[in-house]
């Protein structure tokens, strides 16, 4: 196994974590959730398009377990350094094909090799209910970034 950061997905989700009580659609969901990265200098406003086109083209398959979708597009010049952001709703919103999600995590990666190490934290995350359920109950981004960081 390669040697990396410690706690790599909560290091990337220190500023970038956002919490709204709700969003009136899945596009705006994915806009609000990506606010933070474009902020940064992480993504370009063509990055967002692109994540918002894909789902469009291709469906909902950025919802990769209920509840939890992770938009993301290959980078075609809108990804200046990888980054990842969160977007907690106390609402959910629906995306295509009725699909309810109240997480949103964007990842911004500059090459397809950039994020595996963060999927990887991300899988771990997500494969335990008792986390992911801790996620979904959590009041603020203190307590979201500790979830995370306990999880790794």
């Amino acid at each position: 196994m390669k040697e990396r950061d410690e706690n790599m997905l909560g290091h990337y989700l220190e500023d970038t974590i956002e919490l709204m009580d709700s969003v009136a659609t899945w596009e705006e969901s994915i806009k609000v959730a990506a606010e933070p990265l474009l902020n940064n200098g992480n993504i370009d406003e063509s990055y967002i398009e692109d994540m918002i086109s894909n789902v469009h083209k291709f469906g909902p398959y950025i919802v990769i377990v209920p509840g939890f979708a992770m938009p993301h597009a290959q980078n075609n010049g809108g990804v200046n350094k990888n980054g990842v952001s969160l977007l907690k709703l106390e609402n959910p919103v629906f995306y295509p094909e009725d699909k309810e999600v109240n997480i949103v995590m964007v990842l911004a990666a500059t090459d397809s090799d950039g994020h595996l190490d963060l999927i990887s934290d991300l899988s771990a995350v997500l494969a335990d209910e008792d986390i992911k359920k801790s996620l979904e109950n959590a009041k603020s981004k203190d307590e979201i970034l500790s979830i995370i960081k306990t999880a790794e």
